[in-house]
């Protein structure tokens, strides 16, 4: 069974609350079983999808946290270069 190809292009530019709101509502719908079988394999695919989509945000957003510089004293002094990549 193949999914449209742009089926899940929004994913890649939404915020991290969003695919998070979506990926909660999708989990539901699976565990109460009121979806088809095809429609419950094209949930649980967008579900995949949008839970890389939280795993890279939080993965950035870790990353930045990091890049805080701390001063002699262990206080936050500044912010060093960040880079996605």
């Amino acid at each position: 069974m193949t999914q449209e190809p742009d089926a899940n292009a929004d994913i890649a530019t939404m915020p991290f609350e969003q695919a998070m709101q979506e990926l909660e509502r999708i989990v539901g719908d699976l565990e109460k079983g009121a979806v088809s079988l095809d429609e419950s394999v094209k949930l649980y695919a967008r579900g995949k999808a949008l839970q890389a989509r939280c795993e890279t945000l939080l993965a950035e957003a870790e990353a930045r946290i990091e890049k805080i510089t701390l001063g002699d004293n262990g206080q936050p002094k500044g912010l060093a270069p960040f880079d996605v990549e």
